[in-house]
């Protein structure tokens, strides 16, 4: 009788579950049904985009975004917001933009790409009305290209100059003794140093006072060309930290006044010949990208689009990464396929598996003999993240993006003291051949298997090298000398040859376009969308968690965790990587 009520239990337990998975499911169907439906936007309509939620390269769609609290429509990606802004220029049933500036969640080169856009919008004659609480410096380098920006009156501009931080691990490995075994090529590459060091070395001091400078130059250059405010002016402003309140931001002329958020909807209430507030017809970009045609192209033409985002692994990787057999298959696909003409690849990594790497190389050196392929770099593109696309016909860049980073590093971390000592657990064994067990975590390495690794890295790092010069047709002392693991912003990047343009993804396909001689075509975009049922079942489970841990975490300390993911992930591996955790204020 027990065994039957444990059975009866667990059929009944079995039961529950399954019925509750099936009404999420047919939730989840409805809701991607009903994001199907025809929308249609109104006269007088105003977009809306708010820079504090994180934008991805590529769109994509959740089932399950009703359940989540978000809207039952694709989340367009940045390409797809810069192509719909483009489209709502000339469209007579949008006024204006809403833009919500308070935080901002996106890198560098993102964050450029929309603010084109964003200008390009207005020049279009459409007004932009920008609004913060709280504005940070990466809100408002988007932001200042508006009509208006306004800021709560007990609020303010964030203005305080930008800071780099790293996060050091040696004194906390002694403690527990972890002794990491290090071996690197390049004089700069720093990716090691929070392992070896307590602070930082001379030499990632130069390098990142330059990065950061340039950066910063440009954030400064842009503000004061939009907002026709001297940039000496604007330098003194943050180093004398003299924007303490919303007030010193208006009188310095970086805002247009002080307003609560209803009076910002008042003034847009207006603009948009609204009867109230509560009239306004508020469009998100995700629900726009429903509703208008904005991309489609024509023709039986193609350019391949493929987005490469995330740590370098090896193998087919996780959601959030690029998995080098999954990159490769993605290639492939595109130069095999006759209605492909060109290939665009999007790059925003940095870095990870040199072996991934290479092979990812190697798939678009073979690409290359068949048609044109052009790089478009994001907010990253550094190390591996360079090293996968270094041979493309044409490299595209923004001025802040962060790229470079050519050098090597692998880590094998010595935990004998940390078992014995604070475990109290010891290793023992037997080999056929003196390096059989090596390398081990619970013992150090000899001299002899040191040099193995270190000779290892050099060559890995001469092949990197190898490959940067061929592919922008440099000498390798050339490629040497700028090479050494240093980054570059994409603007400086250009002017020792490692990148050709200044652009975004728009440029990139319009270059590759025409280098292929097609005047009309589609987009065939890779990772493909994949269906409704692989969603809303095991293969959009990672996706859904990922998200979850995002909103739990918030941001800046997901980006923590990942990072920690990223050195567990490279232990014992040679990598093409930049510094494992940064910190950008």
């Amino acid at each position: 009788m027990g065994q039957f009520f444990k059975y009866f239990f667990a059929a009944l337990l079995a039961l529950v579950v399954f019925t509750v998975i099936g009404v999420f499911l047919l939730i989840g169907l409805a809701g991607a049904l009903a994001s199907k439906e025809e929308v249609v936007i109104d006269p007088h309509s105003v977009l809306y985009l708010d820079l504090g939620k994180n934008i991805t390269e590529q769109s994509r769609d959740n089932p399950l975004a009703a359940l989540q609290g978000d809207e039952p429509y694709s989340q367009p990606g940045v390409y797809d917001i810069v192509q719909m802004l483009q489209y709502a220029g000339s469209d007579d049933d949008i006024d204006g933009l809403y833009l919500k500036c308070g935080s901002n969640a996106n890198g560098f080169g993102t964050n450029e790409e929309l603010r084109n856009a964003i200008a390009k919008f207005r020049a279009s004659g459409k007004f932009v009305i920008a609004f913060g609480e709280v504005i940070s410096q990466q809100a408002y380098h988007v932001a200042d290209v508006a009509s208006a920006v306004y800021v709560h009156p007990k609020g303010g501009l964030d203005w305080k100059g930008f800071g780099l931080q790293y996060v050091f691990f040696k004194k906390a490995l002694d403690k527990l003794e972890i002794q990491p075994q290090i071996f690197y090529a390049g004089k700069f590459k720093s990716a090691t140093e929070p392992f070896r060091e307590e602070q930082m070395t001379e030499a990632n001091k130069l390098q990142s006072k330059v990065l950061l400078d340039d950066l910063y130059e440009h954030f400064l250059t842009g503000a004061a060309a939009a907002r026709k405010v001297d940039a000496a002016v604007l330098r003194n402003l943050a180093d004398s930290n003299a924007l303490r309140s919303a007030h010193d931001a208006v009188n310095a002329g970086l805002c247009d006044g002080l307003r609560y958020e209803d009076e910002v909807k008042d003034e847009i209430r207006k603009k948009s010949s609204s009867k109230s507030i509560d009239a306004i017809n508020f469009v998100s970009m995700a629900k726009y990208g429903s509703a208008v045609n904005y991309n489609r192209g024509s023709g039986t033409n193609r350019i391949a689009l493929i987005y490469a985002q995330g740590d370098i692994v090896d193998g087919t990787g996780d959601e959030g990464q690029i998995g080098g057999d999954r990159f490769r298959r993605y290639i492939r696909k595109a130069r095999l396929d006759d209605n492909v003409k060109a290939i665009v690849i999007r790059i925003n990594s940095g870095g990870g598996s040199a072996m991934a790497s290479e092979n990812m190389w190697r798939e678009v050196e073979l690409a290359k003999k068949d048609k044109p392929v052009i790089v478009s770099y994001g907010d990253v593109a550094a190390s591996g993240g360079y090293y996968m696309g270094c041979n493309a016909d044409s490299i595209f860049a923004q001025p802040n993006t962060i790229t470079g980073s050519i050098g090597v590093f692998a880590i094998i971390p010595n935990m004998q003291g940390f078992f014995r000592d604070k475990l109290g657990v010891t290793f023992d064994g037997v080999e056929t051949s003196p390096h059989a067990n090596s390398p081990s975590i619970a013992e150090p390495l000899n001299e002899t298997e040191r040099r193995f690794f270190q000779s290892d890295v050099d060559s890995i790092y001469h092949t990197f090298l190898t490959r940067v010069a061929d592919g922008r047709k440099k000498t390798i002392a050339e490629i040497d000398s700028i090479g050494q693991g240093r980054v570059w912003t994409g603007s400086r990047a250009v002017r020792i040859g490692l990148v050709d343009r200044i652009g975004g993804i728009s440029d990139a396909v319009a270059a590759a376009a025409k280098m292929a001689g097609v005047r009309e075509y589609r987009l065939r975009e890779y990772p493909e969308q994949i269906n409704i049922f692989e969603k809303l079942t095991g293969a959009y489970k990672k996706t859904v968690g990922t998200e979850a841990l995002k909103s739990e975490l918030g941001i800046p300390a997901y980006g923590l965790y990942e990072e920690f993911r990223s050195i567990r992930a490279s232990i014992g591996k040679v990598q093409t990587k930049m510094p494992y955790y940064l910190i950008f204020r």
